[in-house]
């Protein structure tokens, strides 16, 4: 049979018809997409594998990067296409995870003692397949599946039936990845699972300190991906409730105005932070570790590539999850993951996987789970309150509009700084911030041979333990020593400012619990700011002065058990938290305050190697 796929998006009353010949590419940039006649010219399959093109960590299972080349598109009115579709049920034998809840239970406390525990990230998501074969022919179990699909799920961005030859792949997914149109990109970012079951309140899932703290994570995490994309970085809207027939979810949009090619777009913001974890490029290393197998395109995405009428590049891709994919030979996976924080437990996490596997077989009309009888009203004015106060203590930096220039510092205009990224894409919403108040700013990996001449060194965040003797430790702790001994001006951030603390000869102590994606509203040098912070690792300090071969250095820190909030000396300050981050309300605040002595009597910049 010839390739084809058939889509639906939410609210529309047709569906979208595509048929035409597949091709397999290699890398994202080899995806057809040649100037030509307005519409969708490209479907592109594309795997979690393709994380590699980043230079990320991933168990290489050979996913092909799929294209489907469109020679025909038409529209179907949806009723029509329901009644074309068989109503006959899917029926499955020989089902069962990959994983027993065993083994996955030990999988996700390893991740929480090992990885949160030692800091190497706020978040990461960790799955397992339900496997089982397809009884009779599997691209008439499809069609069955798509048209229940249809009829019975609600809140689907897309809702899909992609058949190229060598697989088929159904689903309904909730969560658009990326989307390019009119100049503008969009990402939504998704949190929270809330079951139709009757045995919740959906104001108590609001509520839900967990569920909270989950999204927020996400949240950040997308808009450092919008920071890379967009011109300005991301603008937040929301949250809102993305409601469907058998959970409920929470859910941000994301908008920025870029100029970049479909594609590289694509590239910049593989993969989300949902089906990954924070920061990404860690996420993928603690993946690769512990689930020891290929994701095939569980994570990835669906991208539809074509022009508009203008001529100008459109991309919408949605997140491949809730979906199944079936082998010629019958054979189907339906891959389920649970996003593991610091309030996780092995026995949430296990019944969450069973639930959103029963959840995608019952859309497919492939289980016997039963329907909700009605999905919960967002209309309610609680609910509302509820949604709107999820705003409260967030940084308006990233929700409010402003006009160019207006949070301009005249001390920073014009001055300008490098930031060294130690793996985490937080430094490029710093960047924005850092452009925000003025100053013309670079960005370079930690690897680079130097660091580029600059007014202002910032020492950016990353994960890891600042005392190890991994590369990265070794060689920030070089450029440390170099930054003091020269007199540069620093700001350093997370570990960039531990590292910095224990040069000034403060210890440094790993926290009991992880203090991954926490609000505090702490003393900062005479002010009370609120801040977030994302760290297992902190600098303590028994006194607010100290006394080192660099000068006096001024600390904020808690004085119930010392930790060190930020530090401050004649040419360099350093804070734990992250100012950048949507969790600070006051982070523009605090640079504005941190910055401009540091460059009152700046030393001519200099390149340090």
């Amino acid at each position: 049979m010839q390739p084809f796929a058939l889509l639906h998006r939410d609210g529309a009353g047709h569906v979208d018809v595509l048929t035409g010949d597949v091709v397999t590419v290699g890398t994202l940039a080899e995806i057809p997409l040649a100037p030509g006649g307005p519409g969708p010219q490209t479907l592109a399959l594309v795997p979690y594998r393709q994380v590699t093109e980043r230079g990320f960590a991933c168990v290489d299972d050979a996913a092909p990067l799929e294209c489907l080349r469109i020679t025909d598109r038409s529209t179907r009115p949806l009723a029509e296409v329901i009644g074309e579709l068989p109503a006959t049920p899917v029926a499955l034998r020989d089902g069962g995870f990959d994983l027993s809840d065993e083994a996955y239970g030990e999988i996700v406390e390893a991740v929480l003692r090992d990885e949160i525990g030692h800091g190497e990230g706020a978040n990461f998501v960790i799955h397992r397949v339900f496997e089982a074969t397809v009884d009779g022919d599997p691209l008439a179990a499809a069609r069955s599946a798509f048209r229940e699909l249809l009829v019975r799920e609600q809140g689907a961005y897309w809702t899909f039936l992609v058949h190229t030859g060598t697989r088929t792949l159904v689903g309904a997914t909730p969560e658009r990845h990326v989307s390019v149109a009119d100049g503008l990109t969009m990402m939504n970012p998704i949190s929270g699972t809330f079951r139709h079951d009757g045995t919740r309140e959906l104001a108590d899932f609001l509520a839900d300190r967990k569920e909270i703290d989950e999204l927020y994570m996400v949240l950040d995490e997308e808009l450092k991906m919008m920071a890379a994309v967009a011109e300005h970085g991301g603008q937040v809207v929301g949250p809102y409730l993305k409601r469907m027939a058998h959970l409920t979810h929470t859910e941000y949009l994301l908008a920025g105005r870029g100029s970049l090619d479909v594609r590289d777009v694509l590239r910049a913001t593989m993969f989300a932070p949902t089906v990954t974890g924070s920061p990404v490029e860690n996420a993928c290393r603690v993946i690769a570790r512990h689930e020891r197998r290929g994701r095939g395109y569980y994570a990835g995405v669906l991208a539809l590539l074509g022009h508009d009428d203008e001529g100008r590049q459109t991309l919408d891709a949605p997140i491949l999850i809730r979906t199944a994919e079936i082998s010629p030979a019958g054979r189907l996976r339906v891959p389920v993951g649970a996003t593991l924080v610091r309030h996780s437990t092995a026995a949430g996490e296990v019944a969450e996987t069973h639930t959103k596997a029963a959840g995608v077989l019952a859309a497919l009309g492939a289980s016997s789970l039963p329907r909700p009888a009605a999905r919960p009203a967002d209309d309610d004015p609680g609910i509302q309150a509820a949604l709107a106060a999820r705003n409260d203590g967030l940084a308006r930096f990233w929700l409010d509009q402003r006009r160019p220039g207006a949070l301009t510092v005249p001390e920073l205009a014009g001055r300008t700084a490098v930031i060294v990224d130690n793996e985490d894409t937080f430094t490029a919403m710093l960047a924005h911030q850092l452009r925000a108040l003025g100053l013309v700013v670079r960005v370079v990996p930690w690897t680079a041979d130097a660091v580029p001449e600059a007014d202002l060194v910032v020492l950016g965040p990353g994960p890891g333990d600042p005392a190890s003797a991994e590369p990265k430790m070794v060689r920030l702790r070089a450029l440390v020593a170099r930054l003091l001994a020269a007199r540069q001006p620093v700001l350093a951030v997370c570990l960039g400012h531990q590292v910095l603390a224990a040069a000034l000869g403060l210890r440094l102590h790993r926290r009991d619990s992880p203090y991954q994606g926490v609000a505090r509203d702490i003393p900062l040098f005479g002010a009370v700011r609120r801040v977030g912070f994302y760290s297992s690792f902190t600098a303590l300090s028994p006194a607010d002065r100290l006394g080192t071969g660099h000068g006096e250095v001024e600390i904020a820190r808690d004085d119930a058990d010392g930790t060190v909030h930020a530090l401050r000396g004649a040419h360099f300050a350093g804070v734990q938290f992250h100012p950048e981050s949507v969790l600070s309300a006051d982070g523009i605040t605090v640079l504005r305050e941190l910055l401009p002595p540091l460059l009152t009597e700046a030393v001519s910049p200099a390149a340090l190697g």
